[in-house]
């Protein structure tokens, strides 16, 4: 019998994947959506508005062997008082949900996977951070502290769980890295800003290995950076995309054309601005290997019809 699993938020790039690796695992993927109609994609999907239990989904809980929770308003969006309250609040009301319901069936899921962030470390220049870094206390990083204790107050005590902080996922199908390659390929994928700001970053494949490590390994519990081991500068970064998509050159984005031009584009300058180098090492101290730990080889991987 396969054994059910449920992904809240599963929509999204990152959800949309795992869904598939974990139905290729022989489990049955729950993806509690606001518009299940709309889904498409592997599992079956439900219908929940990430603020009431209700039946429906609550039934679902029931009996399932883990939660992985990817809920959240993208990030990637105007600054402001309303979206950054509605980050928040998307955040905050999922976790908090989520603990109700399964403190309201008898069999509940013995297992919950956390999706978090690596802003909780701020804008840390080139200071190196791993878990025991200290978290920053500003936009954004007050987010997820506010996340990561709602979280603790969530789970059972009886529940193992795991809060992965990710990084940049890298993928073809998704996440920023389509957006980062057109621009290349229309002669704009230089350095942003100084371009010293550090990229944490990882490829998907690496990333869905993360989530079923947590669901799978027994002894893994706590809090993980979800990032590969080799982080890089922005300018790094856009150098080897430029290489991999055989664009020699391409006009760099001073500081502050990113700051007029973001506004056009509904997004926030400080995402692309700041940065952060985090190194996955409690990932690495209990023996996870990464597939993909070099950037050139990774987005050689991603686009292999440009070697």
């Amino acid at each position: 019998m396969k054994k059910r699993i449920i992904i809240a938020g599963g929509t999204g790039f990152i959800g949309k994947v795992l869904a598939t690796q974990l139905a290729k695992l022989d489990y049955e993927p729950v993806i509690l959506t606001r518009n299940p109609k709309r889904f498409q994609g592997m599992g079956r999907a439900i219908q929940w508005d990430a603020k009431h239990v209700t039946d429906n989904w609550l039934n679902e809980i029931e009996g399932a062997c883990a939660i992985i929770n990817l809920t959240g308003k993208n990030v990637n969006c105007r600054p402001g008082k309303a979206n950054r309250a509605a980050i928040l609040q998307s955040r905050i009301e999922s976790v908090d949900l989520l603990g109700r319901a399964i403190r309201l069936v008898p069999h509940f899921p013995k297992c919950w996977i956390q999706a978090g962030s690596l802003a909780i470390y701020g804008n840390a220049s080139s200071r190196i951070c791993d878990e025991a870094s200290k978290a920053a206390t500003d936009y954004p990083a007050n987010v997820c502290i506010e996340w990561e204790s709602a979280l603790g107050n969530a789970i059972r005590p009886e529940m193992r769980w795991g809060n992965l902080r990710i990084g940049f996922v890298l993928g073809k199908e998704g996440g920023a890295l389509p957006f980062l390659a057109k621009l290349t390929r229309l002669g704009l994928g230089g350095s942003i800003g100084n371009g010293k700001q550090y990229i944490s970053w990882l490829h998907i494949d690496d990333m869905i290995r993360i989530f079923v490590e947590a669901l799978e390994n027994p002894n893994m519990t706590g809090t993980y950076n979800a990032t590969g081991p080799n982080p890089v500068t922005n300018q790094e970064f856009m150098q080897q995309l430029r290489k991999t998509l055989r664009c020699p050159w391409s006009l760099p984005a001073p500081a502050l054309a990113v700051k007029i031009g973001a506004p056009f584009l509904n997004s926030d300058p400080q995402i692309a601005l700041t940065g952060r180098r985090c190194i996955p090492a409690r990932l690495l101290s209990e023996g996870f290997s990464f597939i993909y730990p070099n950037l050139a080889t990774t987005l050689q991987a991603i686009y292999p019809d440009k070697k």
